[in-house]
């Protein structure tokens, strides 16, 4: 008979397909092709046509800031820390004592307090015509000054935003009522020769008590209300810029 176990062992020992190995599924193997894969390419002219856009761009910014760069350094920021109005507080106030019958009060504060309004209001709303100052702080608080002879409970309520009292401060000499709404919100109250003086806002107690102290001392200079003070046929200057 025979033997056909050596076609057999030939077969077995047949070379695998080259660049595959040995055992592998032809399956398993590479892009019969042999060829790499493919990658977009973009077409030269649209790639042109993406940079003259982009290059564009960069040209329309650089004009722009051209364009606003001279305006911009002829207008340089302020150096001062904000307007600040030319108040006469002491000027406007001789000029109301013609018709409050007595001479407002103008505190001295030096260059620690600035006026930003002094006027005279008739009372038209309230009934309780008052002179108004507005005095900014040293650290930039606010302190309204109300003086006025024709005080009562209402109005006094309604100037102190309804705050109890809390106690007593002295001020200048005097003890000042003061009230506190427990908000931040205080007032100082005193009433001395005839008129009465509230200071009302949200500074620190301190910043009152130095306002407090002006206060009185031109009060002291100032001849009781009632008194003949003013000129006779005094106006009232126009009221300033308005609290803010």
């Amino acid at each position: 008979m025979r033997d056909y176990r050596g076609v057999s062992e030939l077969q077995d020992a047949s070379p695998a397909a080259p660049g595959s190995p040995a055992g592998s599924s032809p399956a398993a193997g590479p892009d019969p092709s042999g060829q790499p894969p493919v990658k977009p390419v973009i077409a030269a002219a649209a790639a042109k046509r993406a940079n003259a856009s982009v290059m564009g761009m960069i040209i329309a910014l650089v004009v722009s800031i051209a364009a606003f760069l001279p305006i911009v350094l002829m207008n340089p920021s302020p150096k001062t820390d904000g307007y600040r109005p030319n108040v006469n507080v002491s000027a406007t106030a001789q000029n109301a004592a013609g018709v409050a019958g007595f001479t407002p009060v103008a505190a001295d504060t030096g260059d620690t307090f600035r006026a930003n309004y002094a006027r005279w209001e008739s009372g038209a709303g309230s009934g309780v015509p008052a002179w108004e100052v507005g005095y900014l702080t040293p650290k930039e608080s606010f302190i309204a000054l109300v003086q006025t002879r024709t005080a009562n409970p209402t109005w006094l309520l309604q100037q102190t935003k309804n705050a109890p009292v809390t106690g007593t401060r002295n001020a200048g000499g005097r003890d000042w009522e003061l009230r506190d709404t427990g908000k931040g919100e205080k007032s100082m109250v005193l009433t001395d020769r005839g008129t009465t003086v509230i200071l009302s806002g949200s500074a620190t107690l301190e910043e009152f008590s130095a306002l407090a102290t002006a206060v009185v001392k031109s009060l002291e200079s100032n001849p009781p209300a009632g008194a003949s003070s003013s000129t006779p046929g005094a106006t009232v200057s126009p009221s300033a810029s308005p609290s803010p």
